[in-house]
């Protein structure tokens, strides 16, 4: 089979489910894009606060197209729960920032 037989057996199968899960990968692959492209700006690998929220949305996506299989239900939904505890750790790390040392039981005593 050459590649305009299998682009042609592709799309004559596409669906909406599958359209989804298009999408569902666009997201994931624009996570290691944006990256990519800010490791590249600030000359030194970085993992933005943009990867996780691109990592939920897009394993999420993904989650949602299964098909019951064990494997891939385990995989997408471990994953979920890494990024949603990487976005707790920044957040927390930034409500403390902004709150202070004397607010957060970090000052000085006396």
């Amino acid at each position: 089979m050459n590649l305009s037989e299998l682009l042609s057996n592709w799309l004559g199968k596409l669906d909406a489910w599958m359209v989804v899960g298009f999408a569902g990968q666009a997201l994931f692959f624009g996570r290691f894009f944006i990256q990519w492209l800010v490791s590249e700006k600030r000359g030194e690998s970085h993992v933005p606060l943009a990867f996780w929220f691109f990592s939920m949305a897009g394993g999420s996506v993904l989650l949602v197209i299964h098909k019951l299989d064990p494997v891939f239900i385990l995989g997408q939904g471990g994953g979920l729960f890494i990024y949603a505890r990487n976005l707790t750790l920044i957040y927390r790390k930034k409500r403390q920032a902004a709150v202070g040392p004397a607010e957060n039981g970090l000052g000085k005593q006396g």
